[in-house]
């Protein structure tokens, strides 16, 4: 396939971190280079792992060959995996969880992921008259912000893998828990230090598709930080993830690093159902921007009526300096990021409640959605405009 812009611009720059690994020139830099914005790349290697694992399923990959090879040139790297790490893994089928936001009901996936996040901040938004204080105003950016550190708080604190750890979810996404947090939010102040809550206990590619029976698909997938780990196996056509980077250190951590146990991580897809039918299927890339894009995703289309593709297109927000699962606390209240777009007024504003601003040309985000309109029976698609993509109907 052609090389698009956005992808030759970031393969040009993650291959000269990674070159050095055993087996990545190989495969990622044919002529000893990364392949530049039109060029066609080939990729023999992967379509041969591809046709291994479609004949022999996925017994092909955790227990044969592929698995073998791996564990080879992973320990001739210096690290540890065996194959049994390869035969003991399995995959979950899980229920998603949801929240009502003003009729709408919004799905994400629950811990280890971060999508509860995203309910936690509509179920704060909900609380507000957003659609009076307009789009792009200092009131709606600030309280925005607020509930986004509220609820990354709770994201450092308790988001973690639930077979290792009994999780508040339900807690932390109800309606009574979103009133009890809202009481921190000073409309004409920004927190500088936030606790995390008690409830009561009980580098990514995005895409949409659906199809003409009404099945519509919401996926993402990520190596994290770029290209992954660089470690590039046995001519297999394709580099290892680097997700267990998100394991805390910390022993009394409920992320902490143990066997078997799956790290925190970033990757949320999302979806929206109207009255119990398809809505909306959506999502967008970008590490802890994620869930904060889902909320201004979801925001921009009930609040402030914007079609699919002018919700993706409006200038963003984003909040950087609470708490990660891997960090200290949020001691300064953070940096607010804003795309070119917003008034000066609005940033006055916002400096003046002790916001620190700085200004961006693009807030990484890949956004993508698909809706459905019940009523002429037709998709609607959108894409993001900030980098590669489209949308497209067959």
């Amino acid at each position: 396939f052609p090389l698009t812009e956005v992808i030759a611009y970031y393969w040009k720059s993650n291959s000269k971190l990674l070159e050095n690994y055993t087996g990545f020139k190989e495969i990622y830099m044919p002529e000893g280079k990364a392949p530049a914005k039109g060029e066609i790349f080939k990729n023999p290697f992967l379509a041969a792992t591809l046709q291994k694992i479609a004949d022999g399923g996925r017994d092909a990959f955790y227990k044969g060959e592929i698995a073998q090879k791996i564990v080879d040139y992973v320990r001739s790297e210096g690290g540890f995996f065996s194959i049994r790490d390869f035969a003991d893994h399995h995959s979950d089928w899980i229920e998603p969880v949801s929240t009502n936001y003003r009729g709408y009901d919004v799905w994400e996936l629950p811990p280890n992921g971060q999508g509860i996040a995203v309910l936690q901040i509509l179920n704060v938004l909900e609380k507000y008259n957003i659609k009076s204080m307009g789009f792009g105003s200092a009131e709606y950016v600030h309280t925005f912000v607020e509930a986004k550190k509220l609820a990354f708080e709770d994201r450092a604190k308790f988001y973690a893998d639930p077979d290792f750890n009994k999780l508040p979810i339900k807690g932390l996404i109800s309606k009574e828990y979103a009133t009890e947090r809202n009481k921190l939010i000073n409309p004409d102040r920004a927190a500088k230090i936030l606790p995390a809550g008690n409830p009561e206990h009980g580098n990514t590619i995005y895409l949409t598709t659906a199809d003409k029976d009404g099945n519509m698909v919401s996926l993402i997938q990520s190596n994290y930080r770029g290209m992954g780990s660089g470690m590039t196996p046995g001519k297999l056509g394709f580099v290892l993830q680097d997700r267990g980077e998100m394991f805390s250190l910390d022993p009394n951590h409920l992320n902490k690093f143990e066997p078997h146990k799956r790290p925190f991580q970033t990757i949320i897809p999302a979806f929206i159902t109207k009255d119990g039918k398809p809505f909306i299927s959506f999502g967008l890339m970008g590490g802890s921007m994620q869930p904060q894009g889902h909320v201004q995703m979801v925001v921009n289309l009930i609040d402030f009526g914007m079609n699919l593709q002018e919700a993706g297109d409006a200038p963003r927000i984003c909040h950087e300096g609470s708490s990660e699962p891997t960090d200290e606390k949020m001691t300064d209240g953070g940096i607010v990021y804003l795309e070119t777009g917003f008034q000066y007024e609005t940033v006055r504003n916002l400096l003046g409640k002790g916001h620190k601003i700085q200004f961006t040309n693009g807030i990484y985000g890949g956004y993508q959605a698909i809706k459905w309109d019940a009523q002429n029976k037709v998709y609607f698609g959108a894409s993001e405009s900030r980098k590669d993509g489209q949308a497209a109907g067959y």
